[in-house]
């Protein structure tokens, strides 16, 4: 099960607001034993979250994404998803009745009479417009909800709200009720070492032998040029298969101590 996040955003492209999806999403999946495949940031521009949205949903991908969903001129998303889809947006039944719950609490802790149909509660319902077949995502911040689509396979996109409080719950909701079955199906284990002073092209040869013995294991090479009080070094180290990943990392130190490498525990 690949899992994809994409960030739709000037603000965020333009550095007016920090991203802290990304983070946020690695670590709710992590604690599940999940793994995030892929991710993509977009800015607020109609054909290319179209176009984006297009090449997703035609794969079997869980998609996750964040912002544009809202009902100002530079909330895009929902349009674009319907776009993609090739299908009209229309006002969901449960949509609508969770924006007017909404509206009446508003009302309520305002002191103001309620009236549903004044323009700017009319306006609010352009929030519950969704691509024809979709479903709703529940809301606990403000009950305005998001939305999710059903693609190819076991693929889906769910479409959460720009702001963490909204969409982190959301998306927490989301694997909890759909994938609590995936977790930790695929158990990984990783081990890594600093290695210094050292030339990547010269732990090359090793790393690939690593790899074609154990086609379960991928080796990662991270340089660093020497920052926060440590020597240039590089983070060598092996993630995969628990079993092929141990068996992995007692050949990779072999294969240091030949090199006469030094080296410490990450």
């Amino acid at each position: 099960m690949a899992i994809g996040l994409i960030i739709i955003g000037d603000e965020i492209l333009s550095g007016r607001r920090v991203d802290k999806h990304f983070p946020k999403i690695l670590e709710m999946l992590t604690v599940r034993g999940l793994t995030l495949s892929w991710a993509e940031y977009i800015g607020d521009d109609p054909a290319r979250i179209t176009a984006t949205l297009k090449r997703t949903l035609d794969s079997d991908d869980i998609v996750f994404c964040t912002g544009g969903i809202g009902a100002t001129p530079d909330d895009h998303t929902r349009q674009c998803a319907a776009a993609a889809l090739g299908v009209p947006l229309v006002l969901h039944p449960e949509a609508r009745e969770k924006i007017r719950e909404r509206i009446a609490d508003t009302a309520r802790d305002a002191g103001v009479t309620l009236d549903y149909d004044t323009p700017d509660n009319l306006h609010r319902l352009k929030m519950g417009e969704f691509p024809q077949g979709a479903d709703i995502i529940p809301n606990p911040f403000n009950k305005i909800p998001g939305f999710s689509i059903r693609h190819k396979g076991a693929g889906a996109h769910y479409f959460a709200p720009g702001f963490p409080v909204m969409a982190w719950p959301m998306f927490e909701w989301v694997l909890d009720t759909y994938y609590a079955d995936q977790f930790h199906q695929n158990p990984q284990l990783e081990q890594s070492v600093l290695v210094f002073e050292a030339m990547e092209s010269t732990l090359t040869p090793l790393m690939e032998a690593i790899e074609a013995e154990f086609p379960l294991v991928k080796v990662f090479s991270l340089p660093h040029v020497g920052e926060a009080g440590i020597r240039r070094h590089i983070d060598l180290g092996v993630k995969g298969e628990p079993v092929q990943s141990a068996a992995a990392f007692k050949k990779m130190l072999a294969g240091l101590d030949q090199l006469k490498a030094e080296y410490r525990p990450a």
